[in-house]
């Protein structure tokens, strides 16, 4: 079984090797037991060579310190109003949970999932941000968002093969600082950097339909309308799939949104077939197409298991290359999914 997954995960082990992947979670994921596992994964991504930048947020963390002060918490369009003592409570969180994740990814100790790793972290005042101001008569205090990414430091980072670890901060060139949405802040990250893919850890199953299905693919045009249509998504739901439209028309052509309470959903997702969670593209990344030659092997690898059956009678590469126009095969990423062929009897 171990031997069949691995081999059958190697041409996503090719495809992905030095790619860029934003990923985003949340403080609820850092505060989760389960933490330290995602951040294996994690690692273990960053040693099959893919360029990783972490972004993570620090909602439960800030409201504790919040609630220990008896400071009243206000949400508005699913944005914290940050005033002056919120401000301290951001400046705080992210620190702590900042230093956590690091120290996470420092383990090495022998025989476990991080022996050997040496993985080395980078954070720092990559983003510029601004404040969102008075929106709708709401004055959204130290709340901000993104005016500009250091994409040169950023990749200087990234080409020592440096992970980037972006706390949910702006500053301006004044010296403010201003509390960001994890979210907005992956989507404009991973269009500043034109990343391969923009993954967002999200809370409870992931992206569902109105029977609590997980949508496996949808497009950017698909998921807004259903943003307009159902008004009862949660509002985790609701930021992330806003993001995930806004860095999919500005250029990420893969963004995945995963639910996080599934152990190694990082890693089912990236390489498996089918995945885990939600895929969010332009347009389809699914294409039904007639064969050509180059599609021989991957054909061969389908055939196989049911001529090894008896289902089907074996073909050989040879007979295969002389019959490929009679073929149709549907391609997932690059790769041949599904195949069939069409013989025509004119005479019977």
């Amino acid at each position: 079984m171990f031997v069949d997954w691995f081999r059958r995960s190697s041409p996503y082990i090719h495809a992905h090797r030095g790619g860029t992947f934003v990923i985003v979670f949340g403080g609820e994921a850092v505060a989760d037991n389960a933490f330290p596992n995602l951040i294996h994964d994690i690692a273990l991504l960053h040693g099959l060579g893919i360029k990783l930048v972490l972004i993570h947020g620090a909602r439960p963390q800030v409201e504790q310190r919040l609630n220990a002060q008896n400071a009243q918490i206000q949400y508005i369009n699913g944005l914290r109003v940050t005033d002056d003592a919120a401000l301290v409570c951001v400046k705080e969180a992210a620190g702590m949970v900042r230093v956590e994740i690091e120290a996470l990814l420092s383990m090495g100790l022998a025989n476990s999932p991080m022996a050997g790793a040496r993985i080395r972290v980078a954070s720092g005042n990559f983003v510029t941000a601004r404040p969102l101001g008075v929106r709708d008569g709401v004055d959204y205090g130290h709340t901000g968002e993104v005016r500009r990414i250091d994409t040169d430091a950023i990749c200087q980072q990234l080409e020592a093969q440096t992970m980037v670890l972006i706390p949910p901060l702006g500053y301006s060139p004044t010296g403010e600082v201003f509390n960001l949405s994890a979210a907005d802040l992956g989507a404009a990250v991973a269009t500043a950097l034109g990343a391969d893919k923009l993954i967002m850890l999200m809370e409870g199953k992931g992206l569902v339909d109105s029977r609590n299905q997980l949508i496996p693919h949808i497009i950017a045009r698909e998921a807004e309308a259903m943003l307009a249509r159902r008004k009862t998504l949660p509002e985790d739901a609701v930021q992330h799939v806003r993001a995930a439209i806004n860095a999919c028309r500005r250029g990420v052509k893969r963004i995945h949104l995963l639910g996080r309470d599934l152990d190694g959903v990082l890693l089912r997702e990236l390489f498996t077939r089918d995945g885990a969670g939600s895929l969010i593209t332009a347009e389809p990344y699914e294409d039904v197409r007639t064969a050509c030659i180059d599609d021989v092997g991957g054909i061969l690898e389908l055939l196989a298991p049911l001529e090894e059956e008896g289902k089907l009678v074996r073909r050989s590469r040879d007979l295969l290359e002389t019959e490929i126009d009679r073929f149709t095969v549907v391609e997932r990423d690059g790769m041949v999914v599904a195949c069939t062929a069409l013989y025509p009897y004119e005479k019977e």
